[in-house]
């Protein structure tokens, strides 16, 4: 095999790799501020999540977590969240939560599915209640 013919195969295998890395990387959500918990912590809107069905809206949701929560791994310091909205009875309900060592959420700590999520009042300063506040006061989104 000539020179050649190893570099071209070097190029194709580095391209290919390049590629297949690429496609396995998902896309950045944009990210809206909607309010603050009691600690001052920003509450995130994946914006393009938000989903509205016979009155219950479904979208995720991102906070830091004040004061991280301490394991033996080292501090959680986020939470990526999927939650269900009632407006009409100003409740919430988690479908499925990440919770992250680190502040962009790529180092999983935990990850939870409740079997059958349970709707609730939001406790004042929560993150639920920022997005019932975001949501389903007069004039919202």
């Amino acid at each position: 095999m000539s020179a050649r013919a190893r570099w071209m195969g070097t190029v194709a295998c580095v391209a290919l790799a390049a590629s297949s890395v690429g496609a396995r990387t998902l896309p950045a959500q944009a990210l809206t501020k909607i309010g603050a918990t009691s600690a001052g912590t920003p509450v995130m809107l994946e914006a393009k999540s938000v989903k509205r069905d016979k009155g219950i809206i479904t979208a995720t949701f991102r906070v830091g977590l004040e004061p991280p929560i301490k394991t033996a791994k080292g501090p959680m310091v986020s939470l990526r969240s999927i939650m269900m909205l009632d407006c009409a009875k100003q409740t919430a309900a988690t479908k499925e939560r990440w919770f992250s060592y680190d502040a962009k959420g790529t180092k999983i700590a935990r990850h939870d599915v409740p079997g059958i999520p349970g709707f609730g009042p939001a406790i004042k300063g929560s993150l639920p209640d920022a997005a019932l506040q975001h949501f389903c006061t007069a004039g919202a989104k």
